[in-house]
C-alpha cells in the first residue's frame, strides 16, 4: 500500500535532523455529541485570550490543543491498523465526556505539517476508540480499524466438507 505525501513530509520523516512538526489532528463524532470535537496535538496559534486557549487553524476549522502522543499504525496484513493515544490527565471534563460513551466513539486521524496546516498529509477516516484506560496521571485510548475492511473475502472456503459437490 502507498500513500502519497509531499516531499516536504518524505524529507522531514527520512531526515535525521528537522524543523518540521508534524501535527496529528483529531475530529472526535459520537451520536450522543451534539457537534464533533476537535483536537490537536500542537499548540500551533493562540485561539482565544478569554480564557487563554491555544490549538490549530486547518482548513476553516479550529482545533483544540490537547497535549498527546500518537502512534502510527504499520501496515500489516493480519490485524487491523491500530493508533495508540497517550495524554495526560490534567483535565477531570475529560473524564466524564469519556465516561458518557455508551458505544465507540468514531475518530478521523489527519496528519499535517506546521508549515502548511491546510494540506492533509495522511488521512485514517474510519478509526473506532476502543480500549480507554484512565489512569491518575495518563489517559491511553486504542483508535482500530474496522476489523471489516480486513477480512478476506469471500468469507468461507471452497473445501470438500463444505461445498462436496464441487469435488
Amino acid at each position: 500500500m502507498s500513500r502519497d505525501v509531499s516531499p516536504s513530509f518524505l524529507g522531514a520523516a527520512f531526515a535525521q535532523e528537522t524543523g518540521e512538526v508534524p501535527i496529528c489532528l483529531l475530529t472526535v463524532t459520537h451520536e450522543d455529541l451534539e457537534e464533533p470535537i476537535y483536537l490537536s496535538s500542537d499548540a500551533t496559534t493562540r485561539l482565544s485570550e478569554q480564557p487563554l486557549v491555544y490549538g490549530t487553524d486547518s482548513r476553516g476549522e479550529q482545533y483544540l490543543y490537547l497535549p498527546f502522543e500518537f502512534t502510527l499504525p504499520d501496515d500489516r496484513g493480519d490485524s487491523p491498523p491500530r493508533v495508540q493515544l497517550t495524554m495526560d490527565n490534567i483535565d477531570r471534563s475529560l473524564v466524564a465526556v469519556l465516561r458518557s460513551f455508551a458505544s465507540p466513539a468514531s475518530v478521523m486521524m489527519e496528519i499535517v505539517l506546521a508549515s502548511d496546516l491546510d494540506t492533509v498529509e495522511i488521512t485514517m477516516p474510519s478509526l473506532q476508540m476502543s480500549d480507554v484506560t484512565i489512569g491518575d496521571r495518563t489517559i491511553t485510548a486504542t483508535l482500530v480499524a474496522d476489523a471489516l475492511i480486513n477480512e478476506p473475502h469471500p468469507a468461507g472456503q471452497f473445501t470438500p466438507g463444505a461445498f462436496p459437490g464441487l469435488f
